[in-house]
């Protein structure tokens, strides 16, 4: 196993998101030098990141002068790729390119996020873009882990799901009994710290990760707790799904007829150090305008 210099900075793509501003969170609070990625560090966030000690730097994953630049010195990286919504055959090439690039200034451990059960032939456009990534990175001489999240938690504080919560509604295309396994992203970040802190007991490894299974009635009833509303869970047929994204109808169909596979009970156990949270944990850390 390589040897990992931890006095190096990690460098952390996506480090303004959700994701990656967690992940340079969780590595500032380990004692880890962080430099924060973005494509401009100009914005409230990176500010953020700045005050609690991070390096910021401009990334741009079209540019690989850019990116060659950003991460010369690291030893270690974060690598996430372009949030869905985004082309998929542009998320594929700045995915690659970011870890390309990372191995050509001599990064020598990578934790790549892609999503759960990515490497089981969903057939969901934006997991099999990912799945590409995942095998790209297995052909590099680095030191690697790929953790795989569940459903983020934070989807349902974005601003499609809270115009339906204010008419007291939590519309998802699922049906109300048929549990996900849910995240926030605090606890991906925290756990792709600790990854990044152990790559001797992480290194080589692919892992899904989620902290509780909770049905859409139950997140409509936390939800309604945490914000004094009365919310009632509504599916939403996979055709509305479908006109709004053919990617999002075939997620929302695999969860359905498939659905995702998580060890939650044996990733509680083995690492609670992560600190992993309730969705009533979540919710009630949030405020709720409804």
């Amino acid at each position: 196993m390589t040897q990992i210099n931890t006095s190096l900075p990690v460098a952390v793509s996506g480090a303004t998101g959700a994701q990656g501003g967690a992940a340079a969170r969780a590595l500032l609070q380990l004692g880890r030098p962080v430099r924060a990625l973005t494509r401009d560090p100009a914005t409230p966030a990176a500010a953020e990141l700045r005050a609690l000690g991070a390096e910021v730097v401009r990334a741009d994953f079209d540019d690989e002068a850019s990116l060659t630049a950003a991460l010369a010195g690291t030893g270690a990286l974060f690598a996430m790729s372009t949030p869905f919504g985004s082309d998929l055959s542009a998320e594929i090439r700045q995915g690659t390119a970011l870890l390309d690039a990372a191995v050509a200034v001599g990064v020598r451990h990578t934790v790549f996020t892609s999503a759960a059960n990515a490497d089981r032939s969903t057939g969901i456009p934006h997991f099999e873009s990912k799945w590409r990534i995942e095998r790209h990175l297995a052909t590099l001489d680095v030191t690697w882990t790929v953790i795989g999240p569940g459903v983020f938690m934070e989807n349902y504080a974005n601003g499609w799901t809270m115009e339906s919560l204010r008419d007291g509604v939590f519309a998802l295309p699922m049906p109300s009994e048929r549990p996900l396994p849910l995240i926030a992203a605090r606890d991906i970040g925290a756990f792709a710290a600790l990854a990044l802190n152990c790559p001797a007991e992480f290194g080589g490894r692919r892992i899904d990760i989620a902290s509780q299974w909770r049905t859409p009635e139950q997140i409509a009833a936390a939800i309604g707790a945490a914000s004094g509303r009365e919310i009632r869970h509504r599916e939403v047929p996979l055709a509305v799904a479908e006109s709004y994204s053919g990617d999002l109808a075939a997620m929302f169909r695999h969860f359905q007829e498939t659905g995702l596979d998580v060890d939650i009970d044996g990733l509680r156990r083995d690492h609670p150090e992560v600190g992993w949270h309730t969705l009533e944990k979540w919710v009630t850390d949030r405020a709720w305008d409804l």
